[in-house]
């Protein structure tokens, strides 16, 4: 059996990575804050086969973490995949945010991949072997308004991945690190982040089913390559940003607002996970079942190796992005 660590590992695309690699009976070691929840994924993955170990706590604590790691060890033996999901956000314009939330997203969704990079580092060189996944995003490159702290740090997991990339290949270390960016997933996560905005926030249209993206991170832990860009909207995303920036902007700041909130207005006193986790039975999924893509021809050539090959075709994004067409535009009210 392989062991694996998944950090993010109760809910949204955690979760479905999950029941991923369950499904081919693998050891999993399962990192999130929410016990109950943890408890619900382990007994999927026993119930298909697979062994759990469960280790509720924060990836902000880099001590906590490292700690279990060594659980996971002595549990299963040696990792060989670590894949570092965890992540927090906040939907509020700049101006609305507080120093203690930008400090709390980068925690989390940077610096606990970090964390948990350095816990895999340091057992994988010892043993000359291993492989790093990293859960990253399209909005690393084409960031939006209202998530600028969630931006800035996949952002930031970029340039960390990309510095200790190149450290690995000077080395000539038989270690592997991939990153995974991410679409518009159906996920809770629109139904407890930190909403500073009047209306219930959703993903940006085209949004996808957590088990394809899963399907694709599964993937590349087996078969690790610089990046996976997952979905042709994380394509586009991307390519168009290298084309013509300065017109995203300007499209974004017309439909960027409204494509990240419904129509229906937000509980402003509902809870959020930012700082503490909210209780609920979640899972993988979130409340966008009936719009979520369910297959995705550009994971698939990602997959197959030619995911700079479909990104050189959306060079034509040029023109398109000037019609205003943009990747991750979402439905635009009134």
């Amino acid at each position: 059996m392989t062991n694996i660590v998944i950090t993010g590992a109760s809910a949204g695309v955690g979760r479905a990575v999950v029941r991923r690699f369950a499904e081919t009976g693998n050891n999993l070691t399962l990192i999130a804050r929410n016990e109950t929840r943890l408890k619900a994924a382990a007994e999927e993955v026993r119930k298909a086969g697979g062994n759990a170990l469960i280790m509720p706590l924060d990836v902000a604590d880099a001590d906590a973490l490292d700690h279990a790691a060594d659980e996971a060890e002595k549990a299963f033996g040696p990792i060989d995949i670590w894949i570092n999901v965890a992540m927090v956000t906040v939907i509020s314009p700049v101006a609305k945010m507080t120093p203690e939330e930008y400090r709390r997203v980068t925690e989390v969704t940077y610096l606990g991949t970090v964390n948990g990079t350095l816990s895999a580092l340091k057992r994988f060189n010892r043993r000359g072997r291993g492989t790093i996944v990293q859960t990253g995003s399209a909005l690393a490159y084409r960031a939006v308004p209202l998530q600028s702290a969630y931006c800035a740090a996949k952002a930031a997991i970029v340039g960390f991945t990309d510095s200790l990339r190149t450290e690995l290949l000077h080395d000539k270390s038989n270690v592997k690190i991939t990153v995974c960016h991410l679409p518009a997933v159906n996920t809770p996560q629109f139904d407890w982040a930190r909403n500073k905005m009047p209306n219930r926030p959703r993903p940006v249209a085209p949004v996808f089913d957590p088990e394809l993206i899963a399907d694709g991170i599964y993937h590349a832990a087996f078969h690790p390559k610089r990046e996976y860009w997952l979905g042709f909207s994380s394509v586009k995303a991307i390519m168009s940003e290298k084309i013509s920036p300065a017109a995203g902007d300007a499209l974004l700041a017309r439909t960027g607002y409204s494509g990240q909130q419904t129509d229906e207005a937000d509980d402003p006193d509902r809870p959020d996970n930012l700082f503490k986790t909210v209780e609920g039975d979640w899972a993988a999924e979130g409340r966008f079942g009936d719009e979520a893509e369910e297959s995705s021809a550009a994971i698939w050539t990602s997959e197959h190796g030619g995911s700079r090959l479909f990104g050189g075709a959306a060079l034509a994004m040029a023109a398109i992005v000037a019609l205003g067409t943009f990747a991750i535009t979402g439905p635009r009210r009134g």
